[in-house]
């Protein structure tokens, strides 16, 4: 490398411009990458008001013009008629089978009643003895058995008052007509005093039904001598029965009467009548109606 001759006045000048511009180049890059503080901010300072009303301006400006963009557009909306045509179907068939059937009607409750206690009687009623008799029978002695009776106590059948006996405070007895029995039924068997101060329960007295005779009367035979012959039927068996005055059918109903019209029965457990009255019965072969009734020679009639 040949060495520089200061000497000479060109070399001079030329490195006094190298060093000029080398100073320069270094100014350069450093305001590039650093800048000068002293310079910059006071520049900043002066032009930062005026940039933030310029944006502000700025951004009015924008939000006028978006306003202005959407009262346009809202003008410009209208009112869409959309109508929609369904497509035509046929009415499907009518089903004849099928009929509505409405629900039946739902019922309310009905409220229930306040049931209001029965007092308790002050007379003791137990027992009554008997208990059951038969229809169309004579009159009998009714005993009633209890507690708390009193010589004012009267015994009362479906409410009639009846002549009572009083024997002690736990019996009473009292005679009930046969008027009182004369149907089948129930009877109300009380025991209460005259003004109703004093009275018991009630206890049913049943009277049943009678047994009858079963035979019907279906013909009569009278002989010269006036002796009656009845002709009766068992209506179970069919059987027929040639009975007079004094038999006694089944065991216990005694033959007292027989005419043209009626045979009359008398039950001799019971003491009760009954009638039969002439019937025609079941024809058969061997049944006397099925026979000519014979003839009675008189006894004034000549041979």
């Amino acid at each position: 490398m040949q060495a520089i001759d200061l000497s000479r006045p060109g070399e001079k000048k030329k490195l006094i411009w190298a060093g000029i511009l080398g100073f320069v180049a270094v100014l350069f890059l450093w305001w590039t990458f650093f800048g000068f503080g002293s310079s910059s901010t006071p520049q900043r300072a002066a032009t930062t008001p005026g940039t933030q009303s310029q944006q502000r301006a700025n951004r009015q400006t924008g939000t006028d013009k978006q306003s202005a963009e959407l009262e346009d557009l809202t003008s410009q909306l209208e009112e869409v008629n959309f109508q929609i045509n369904p497509p035509r179907v046929p009415e499907p068939q009518r089903n004849i089978f099928a009929y509505y059937e409405p629900a039946p009607p739902v019922k309310a409750p009905s409220p229930t009643p306040t049931v209001t206690p029965t007092p308790t009687p002050p007379v003791l009623i137990t027992t009554i003895s008997p208990t059951n008799v038969y229809a169309q029978t004579d009159e009998f002695t009714l005993e009633v058995s209890g507690d708390k009776f009193t010589p004012d106590l009267k015994i009362n059948v479906d409410g009639r008052e009846l002549p009572t006996r009083f024997r002690n405070p736990q019996q009473l007895s009292a005679v009930v007509p046969a008027s009182l029995i004369a149907n089948p039924g129930m009877r109300q068997i009380t025991v209460r005093t005259s003004d109703s101060r004093l009275y018991s329960k009630v206890i049913q007295l049943n009277i049943s039904p009678p047994p009858t005779p079963n035979y019907s009367y279906i013909g009569l035979i009278d002989t010269q001598h006036r002796v009656s012959t009845a002709y009766l039927q068992d209506k179970s068996s069919k059987e027929i029965l040639n009975v007079q005055r004094g038999d006694l059918l089944s065991g216990r109903f005694r033959v007292t009467s027989i005419s043209e019209k009626e045979v009359v029965l008398v039950d001799t457990n019971l003491k009760i009548r009954h009638k039969l009255t002439m019937s025609e019965g079941e024809r058969g072969p061997g049944s006397p109606l099925a026979r000519p009734t014979p003839k009675v020679d008189a006894e004034d009639d000549e041979p």
